[in-house]
């Protein structure tokens, strides 16, 4: 007697919309993605609406569209924060691959399946849309392209992050894989999906990129600035916890444990020794040279002083150059990040005085350290990146020349960056 043979499984995609007061696209957006899945995508796949404690009219909207919709369903969160939706939703999932996308849709979904095709295959463990490829067809204003393109170059120079585009709102992962580091990401709102992809990268998983159409959303709502204070202070705590050490998670066989690009675990020590000295130099500067001159022009004066000081012990003990060869080039180079600090200092007490006219000095400090906490970071990136970065030519002086200080710079300056 012939047996009977079980049905193949169907391959399972479920793809997570987060959203938080977007009763104006909600329904049109849902409805478009299932139509088009169901038209075009060949695996089963899954809609379900993650409502980050709305307000407005979202939670109805999106309850409709369940009862509505075959394969769609909702479900309600009481606190926002996209990462805690993708958390909630992703953790439980019984699919093989997860998926989110913004629900303006603003990428193109032709990208949707070169998206997930390669996570069901095996062949890779996440894959995120990349706007930054060359092939990508991009519409989108020049203060977000700025933005992205910044924030993207600062992943790669300062954390190195070899995938492209770490923001945009359309990616996926195997389920497994997902799973298993969910655990270690410790963000639940914008910096959830750069924190997933840098352990994912770290624990040597294989990213898979797909250039994509996408058009901006005028009516997007993000708050750039808060986003962008709370991009730092995740990139932040990521390195902070990659210097520790990597957490064990249960990733497949081939990930190996994290670390921190080539150079940078004898550099981070060092930098912030001297970012400290520096700090608390311009802050004494600074207070002494109050007494006698406007806030502006302490400010100033002590910035510049301390940031020909701190390029010049960088150059020595934090990337290892020697000799007097190119020595005034990485001044005048260096000099980018003390005008990125004068203008971060001089813009938070211009705003302190409007807000806090006549602030006490005290005041002045802390908008002083809070400027400072950004210009460190800027001026990290631009000594690493820049200045001192090994593979310019004339890394340890001007070309031609020579002499046993140059060369001795030179080696060091490559040392330091292995």
């Amino acid at each position: 007697m012939t047996g009977v043979t079980a049905p193949a499984r169907t391959r399972l995609v479920e793809v997570v919309v987060p959203v938080h007061n977007e009763q104006r696209v909600l329904g049109d957006s849902v409805r478009r993605l299932h139509a088009y899945l169901t038209g075009t995508f060949p695996y089963g796949f899954r809609v379900t609406i993650a409502d980050n404690a709305s307000t407005d009219a979202t939670w109805e909207i999106a309850t409709r569209l369940e009862r509505e919709l075959p394969h769609v369903r909702a479900v309600h969160l009481d606190a926002k924060g996209r990462g805690r939706a993708l958390r909630r939703v992703w953790s439980a999932s019984d699919a093989d691959v997860v998926a989110y996308m913004d629900v303006d849709l603003s990428t193109d979904l032709d990208a949707f399946l070169p998206l997930v095709a390669p996570l069901l295959s095996g062949h890779s463990d996440l894959a995120i849309g990349t706007r930054l490829a060359r092939n990508a067809n991009v519409v989108r204003g020049p203060k977000r392209e700025l933005i992205s393109r910044a924030y993207n170059l600062l992943l790669r120079s300062a954390m190195g992050a070899g995938f492209s585009d770490a923001q945009c709102g359309f990616k996926a992962g195997r389920t497994e894989v997902v799973q298993a580091l969910l655990p270690a990401v410790e963000d639940e709102e914008w910096f959830f999906d750069t924190e997933l992809l840098l352990l994912a990268e770290g624990h040597g998983l294989r990213i898979h990129e797909v250039p994509v159409d996408w058009v901006d959303d005028p009516d997007s709502r993000v708050d750039i600035p808060r986003t962008a204070l709370d991009d730092l202070r995740g990139m932040a705590r990521v390195a902070r916890r990659t210097l520790r050490g990597a957490a064990r998670l249960p990733v497949p066989p081939r990930a190996r444990a994290a670390r921190l690009p080539r150079g940078m675990a004898r550099q981070l020590p060092s930098f912030a020794v001297i970012g400290a000295v520096s700090t608390l130099a311009h802050l004494g500067m600074f207070v002494a040279l109050r007494q006698v001159t406007p806030a502006v022009t302490a400010n100033a004066v002590a910035l510049f002083v301390t940031a020909v000081a701190n390029t010049a012990a960088n150059r020595r003990f934090t990337f290892g150059v020697t000799g007097r060869a190119g020595a005034l080039r990485h001044q005048l180079e260096g000099g980018l990040a003390f005008a990125v600090g004068l203008l971060l200092s001089t813009g938070g007490l211009a705003l302190l005085g409007r807000l806090l006219p006549g602030a006490s000095a005290t005041a002045e400090v802390v908008a002083l350290v809070a400027a400072n906490a950004l210009a460190t970071l800027v001026r990290f990136l631009l000594l690493r990146a820049w200045v001192f970065n090994p593979r310019r030519a004339d890394t340890s002086g001007s070309a031609g020349a020579t002499g046993s200080a140059g060369t001795a710079g030179s080696a060091s300056a490559e040392e330091a960056a292995r």
